[in-house]
């Protein structure tokens, strides 16, 4: 056992025996671990605001690699105000949180980490919350080994493209057109920016509805067939659209 001071996002939690909880914390420097805050639950304890789901902060632990580790004390980084405040953005924070962590079971490049966490700091910054969840969604699918082809036809290489399509996963150019997927010009050319973008660095977002709602229909459609998640929140998620 050794003392570790790690960055981390409290993915779920636990109850264990009568005060205490199991976190489950993504974190940047370890993976995937789980901690064991004890007596949390008590109103006095001082672990107890810190020993939430989706708690982003730097955490002190007693690590154990492999075992059940422990928790010693955790500063926040950030407490993601804005978006706990509606139940709307509630529902991004929910489907992100259990994206990643099925893509990082997956993979555990810590590029899945540094992308997710970017990713909320955009939203909380009041960023379009759609925009940002299929940009992380489009870069996780590389991570997932299903990723799209979006530097000429899926086909023959062609980079005269009119559509694109899940079927055949990435552009397709006119002569190898199939009638499947999305000719949108202003999606087409979207699409491929969200892939090559870096999040960090976005300031603002423009996007049209129409454009915005054609990507995310087709990533819908996208994960559902290649990727073999089923995130129960995606459902609430896509419902709130609705209204």
């Amino acid at each position: 056992m050794k003392i570790v001071s790690t960055e981390g996002f409290v993915i779920s939690t636990t109850k264990y025996s009568e005060n205490s909880k199991i976190l489950n914390i993504l974190t940047k420097d370890y993976g995937l671990i789980g901690v064991i805050s004890k007596s949390c639950m008590s109103n006095k304890n001082t672990l107890r605001t810190v020993s939430e789901r989706f708690i982003y902060a730097n955490f002190n632990i007693n690590y154990k690699e492999g075992k059940l580790s422990t928790l010693i004390s955790a500063d926040i980084i950030n407490y993601f105000k804005y978006i706990r405040s509606d139940i709307n953005l509630i529902g991004y924070l929910t489907y992100l949180t259990e994206l990643v962590a099925d893509v990082y079971k997956q993979n555990n490049d810590i590029e899945i980490y540094k992308l997710f966490i970017t990713s909320l700091l955009k939203i909380e910054q009041k960023l379009d919350p759609l925009v940002l969840t299929n940009i992380l969604e489009i870069k996780y699918l590389d991570y997932l080994g299903v990723g799209l082809n979006l530097d000429g036809c899926t086909k023959c290489g062609s980079k005269n493209i009119v559509a694109i399509s899940h079927k055949q996963g990435g552009f397709l150019c006119k002569n190898c057109y199939d009638n499947s997927g999305f000719t949108n010009k202003n999606a087409l050319k979207t699409i491929r920016l969200y892939y090559y973008v870096d999040i960090g660095k976005i300031s603002e977002l423009n996007i049209s509805n129409d454009t915005k709602m054609e990507i995310d229909n087709f990533l819908n459609h996208y994960y559902k067939d290649y990727t073999g998640l089923y995130i129960k929140s995606k459902e609430f998620l896509n419902n709130l659209k609705k209204y």
